[in-house]
């Protein structure tokens, strides 16, 4: 009986191991020949299959993502704002923690699959450089997407200031961050947004290349603290920001569409060339290390 119970035990413990060692299979990523992370071929192929879930989106479907990704946007200067005025701004160091809340909308957009215009919308460039096809369809995404992601945003900073959800000097903050992204001329706008551009872009790369949802959050928190830190324009992030200045009243609606259009093209630019083609033309040419 003695032996039984033995036997019984060692057949639990290693069912036990089994079942464990199938966990883990389940939740690493498939590596090559024993590799830890994944290759650029593999980081593309990822790239590409995310390219073609949202090509295949319906125009009704990527229009109500966008919306919610412009609205959730919004996040990165109400975050600012609320930090700036409860610390204050009178030293660098304050300066430079209030813009640890930045990354906020980044983190609800891109973790919650939301649209958002420089971000998943670079995943089709890929595909179209790959295949050399899907062009109309991918101006039907990034044309539906960037509307709906400044409606969004417009929405978001229109609730914000002028329904009285926010205490007063939330909004004094969050108007003061318009009114400064709004400033520069076009030339520092367009440059500003060919980094920002590319720092969201290297975003949407590398949470492609990352299995696990919390080392995806501090990729994106890293990499948008930079583009916060560093005034960095964004056409969607920033436009909520400068929303919120015509909505108050600081600006006219002109120096926003002054503003987005050089900051739009100096996002694609960025996002475009610096990631997509950089990124694409290195698996093409077989640099890819294993």
């Amino acid at each position: 009986m003695a032996q039984q119970f033995k036997e019984q035990d060692a057949t639990a413990e290693s069912s036990a191991k089994q079942g464990e060692q199938e966990g883990e299979q389940q939740h690493e990523p498939e590596t090559p020949h024993g590799a830890s992370h994944l290759s650029a071929h593999q980081v593309f192929e990822g790239v590409a299959k995310n390219a073609r879930r949202e090509l295949e989106r319906p125009t009704k479907g990527l229009a109500f993502s966008g919306l919610a990704g412009g609205m959730s946007m919004g996040l990165t200067g109400l975050g600012v704002a609320i930090m700036r005025a409860t610390l204050g701004t009178d030293t660098g160091a304050k300066e430079l923690l209030a813009m640890t809340l930045y990354p906020l909308g980044f983190i609800a957009v891109i973790i919650g699959r939301a649209q958002l215009f420089t971000e998943n919308t670079l995943y089709p460039v890929v595909l179209v450089l790959d295949e050399r096809r899907h062009v109309l369809n991918t101006a039907r995404l990034w044309t539906v997407v960037f509307f709906t992601n400044v409606i969004g945003a417009a929405a978001f900073a229109w609730l914000t200031v002028r329904t009285g959800a926010l205490r007063p000097e939330y909004v004094r903050e969050l108007i003061a961050l318009g009114v400064k992204s709004a400033q520069p001329d076009l030339s520092h706008i367009f440059w500003s947004g060919v980094i920002g551009g590319w720092l969201i872009a290297l975003v949407a790369w590398m949470v492609t290349a990352s299995t696990w949802t919390i080392a995806q959050i501090v990729i994106i928190w890293l990499l948008t603290f930079v583009v916060g830190t560093g005034h960095f324009a964004h056409c969607i992030a920033t436009s909520g920001e400068i929303f919120a200045a015509v909505w108050g009243h600081a600006l006219p609606l002109s120096s926003y569409l002054r503003w987005i259009v050089p900051a739009t093209l100096g996002n694609i630019t960025g996002g475009v060339i610096i990631v997509s083609v950089l990124n694409y033309g290195q698996v093409a040419a077989g640099q890819d290390d294993e």
